[in-house]
Order: structure tokens, then sequence, then C-alpha cells
């Protein structure tokens, strides 16, 4: 008879795990701060008196502009500025999470989060040089908070006991709430007190300083640190035997967080006169309807390992949610006086289309033992396509004549 005991739960606020759930949350409220000081540091660095868009030259005010200088920059220039980090943003999407798969997180996130700090340093040595320079420093910190953002959740599947998950996750993700708040509490200050540019030089070294801690304190596995007891590691990896809720949850976080962008980007481009409404709504459908087809077939043949599979497959599910920028918002464009109503009808076909899906797919599943996954995905791939060709032909952005409304006249 075996009477092992099952392996001790450890105590939260002396176990690494929770040790490493901090560090994140630390990384997360530097890169918050990052990302929005600028929006206050910019009413100090504008001169709001003097006409804007004439040149990047500071006012003649050599005391004041030791520690404050102050630019001439439109507010279109100011808006592409504090904007332009979401473009980072979106593009590092795709590559860190196929990238998080492949090489080691300890110098993904690390990395990420000191390349980030840099030119945050950089961004008051670029704003002398001229405001295209501060654009293009703001687009590369995007990119390497876009990769510590989504590499950082790859972690918890060997560092989150299924009951820890959560707890974990949001602990760490907290960051991102608690970076605004520090930002906007000491921001003003430092800006009276020492000069905008200091703004950018505390919160970089910040980042800096806490990237360095990370490579020295983070492991990839529990197995591997020097410092866990043996209490929780047993913990750990035993619970891990369960890790499937962790790995189910991924391709649902990450849907999440494209549908913000999504939605972000589309308003964006939208607000700035970049793309017209119509085009807007066709390129979000497409990247909706086509990413997860092209992922699919990914999936089938390019993905030789675990991670590989996993990856693809939460990209597959997630690529999805850009349509939350096209086709699922259309409705309100062409037909407002009737949005209820037909997404009502819009999401019983939605539904409707789920269940003949799976039925198909138990009957592929039942009748062909040789390859019926390799069919199934190759369905939803047609699916897909024939969906977005009859799209982009017949799609509308204008509100339609029969969703006007009409008034009538009493003579």
């Amino acid at each position: 008879m075996d009477n092992q005991v099952p392996p001790r739960k450890v105590p939260n606020f002396c176990s690494i795990r929770y040790g490493i759930a901090l560090l994140l949350l630390l990384c997360n409220v530097i890169i918050m701060s990052q990302r929005v000081c600028m929006s206050l540091t910019m009413i100090t660095m504008v001169n709001s008196t003097e006409p804007h868009g004439l040149s990047n030259t500071s006012t003649k005010e050599p005391q004041e502009n030791i520690k404050n200088p102050v630019y001439n920059w439109s507010t279109e220039i100011q808006g592409i500025m504090l904007s332009s980090i979401f473009y980072g943003i979106l593009i590092s999407q795709i590559p860190a999470g196929y990238l998080s798969g492949i090489y080691s997180l300890k110098k993904m996130v690390g990395s990420a989060l000191f390349l980030s700090s840099l030119f945050t340093l950089l961004i008051p040595l670029a704003a002398e040089f001229g405001e295209a320079l501060v654009i293009i420093c703001r687009v590369i910190q995007g990119l390497f908070q876009g990769i510590a953002l989504t590499t950082q959740q790859v972690v918890w599947i060997k560092w989150a006991p299924p009951l820890e998950q959560v707890r974990l996750t949001s602990l760490s993700l907290s960051g991102l709430l608690l970076g605004p708040c520090v930002v906007l509490l000491i921001t003003g200050f430092i800006c009276d007190s020492l000069g905008w540019p200091m703004v950018f030089y505390i919160f970089g070294a910040c980042g800096c300083a806490l990237s360095l801690l990370w490579f020295v304190l983070f492991y990839e596995d529990p197995k591997d640190h020097p410092c866990i007891s043996k209490s929780e590691k047993e913990y750990i990896t035993s619970a891990l035997t369960q890790q499937n809720g962790l790995l189910s949850s991924l391709p649902h976080l990450f849907a999440w967080i494209f549908a913000i962008l999504a939605g972000h980007m589309s308003d964006v481009f939208l607000s700035r006169n970049i793309l017209s409404l119509l085009t807007i709504r066709k390129l979000f459908t497409l990247l909706g309807l086509l990413l997860p087809a092209l992922f699919s077939l990914c999936l089938l043949y390019l993905s030789s390992s675990f991670h590989g599979t996993m990856i693809f497959l939460i990209l597959a599910n997630a690529t999805g949610s850009f349509c939350m920028g096209g086709i699922l918002i259309n409705v309100l464009d062409i037909a407002p006086r009737y949005y209820g109503f037909l997404k009502g009808f819009t999401n019983v076909i939605g539904l409707t289309g789920g269940l003949v899906a799976s039925t198909v797919t138990g009957v592929i599943l039942s009748q062909d033992q040789d390859s019926p996954w390799l069919k199934i995905f190759f369905m939803m791939v047609a699916n897909n396509v024939i969906s977005l060709i009859f799209y982009l032909i017949f799609a509308k952005a204008e509100i339609q004549d029969w969703a006007k409304e009409t008034q009538n006249t009493y003579l």
C-alpha cells in the first residue's frame, strides 16, 4: 500500500512563484509608466503660446530650458507621438507569440524590458533632434513592450499550479493597472522639481535595473531554480501534470488582447483619416478570417513540436479577434436602427453554424480513421476564404436606404 503523502502546498508569502509574479507586476508597472508618461509630460514639452509646427527648436528662455526644453510641435504631431507606441505593440504580437516557443523566455522578457527602457532614456535626446526621432523611439518602445507583454504569459506554463493560475496571472497583470496610477502620482512632481526629461530618465533607469534583476532571479523551469525549496518544487511539478487548464486558457487570453488592439487600431485609422471606413472594415475582416486560415495550415504542416503546435493553435484562435474591427461591428455602420435585431439574427446563424460544424466534425472523426483532422481543418480554411471573398465583394459601410429613419411631415 502506497503511503506517500502528497506535496505540501507552500505558503504564498515565501514562495518563488509568487516572487516571479511580483517581478512581472513590477515589469508591467514600468512598461505602463514608460507608455503613459508622455501623455503628461507633453503638457510641459510643448509651448502652447507659440505658433505650432514651425520648427523643432525650443523657445529662448535659457534658465527654464535647462531642465524643461519646450518645442513647437503641432497638435497633429503630438497625437502621432502619443499613439505611435501602439503601432509597435501591434507589429510585435504575432512574432512574439511565435518566438516565445523557440527562444528563452528569460532572455526575451528581460531583453524586451531593457530595450524598452533604453529607448525611454533616449527620448529627451531624440526630442532635441526632431519629432521624427521621438516617433521612431516610441514605435520601437512599443515593439519591445509588445514582446514583453506577450511572452511573459508563457512563464506560467511551467510556474503556475492549476489552482493558482488565475491568482498568479492576475497578480502579475495588475501592474498594467497600477502603472498609470504611479505615473499620475509622481510625474507632475518630477516635472516641476527636476524637469520633464527626468521623468524619462527615472522610468528608463528603473526599467534597466529591473531587467538586470530579472536576469539574475528568474529561471524558466522550477527544477532549475537554485533557491526553490524541495516542497515547492514538488508541489508545482506534481500539480502541472494537470497543466491542460492553463494551456486551454491561453487562446482565449490572446484573443482578448487581439480584440483590444483591433478596436483601438480601427478607431485610430478612422479618427486620423488614414483609411476610409469601408477599407477599415474590409482590412480587419481580412485579417480576422485569413490569418486563422493561414495559421491552421501552419498547424498542419509546420508544427513539429509541442510548443510549435501550441503557438499555431493559439494564433489560429486569437487572430480571429481582428474581426472585432471588421465584420462584427459592420452591422452598426449599415443599419444602426435595426442593430439589436440584426445582431440577434446573425447570432442565431452563427450558433447554427457551430452546431452543424460540431456534428460534421463528429461524423468525420467516426468514419475517417486515416486523416480526419486534415479534412476538418481544410473545411475550416475553405469556409473562411469563401466567406472573406463574399464579404470583400459585397461589403458596405454606409447606412442603407432600407435602414434610414423616415420623418413624416404633416401639413
